[in-house]
């Protein structure tokens, strides 16, 4: 099994605008072939005091794919591209995370 968590930081005021397309965007990533598990998620309000935030303009994406195969195919996929273009002016940075398990 592969892990991956990306963290996106959108410019400024623009995270929600990142999450519709992504949202709409879940069906296509979740009917992939070894997709196991596709979703974003922000900071938690009201967590413990040691939690260390994002930050409203940060999410995170938690993947996690039967193999690095899938994982590859899901880049190369079309609705990929198409939400990376739709998003491509609205995001800060990107940092993608690749893990095994332990």
């Amino acid at each position: 099994m592969i892990h991956v968590l990306a963290i996106i930081s959108a410019k400024p005021g623009k995270r929600q605008s990142i999450l519709e397309a992504f949202q709409a965007n879940v069906p296509n990533v979740r009917a992939e072939n070894g997709c196991i598990e596709y979703g974003a998620a922000i900071d938690a309000e009201n967590a413990l005091g040691f939690q260390t935030r994002y930050g409203p303009d940060t999410f995170v994406v938690v993947e996690k794919w039967e193999s690095m195969d899938a994982l590859k195919a899901h880049a190369a996929a079309s609705h990929m591209a198409a939400y990376a273009a739709k998003t491509k002016e609205l995001i800060a940075s990107r940092v993608i995370h690749i893990l095994s398990p332990a």
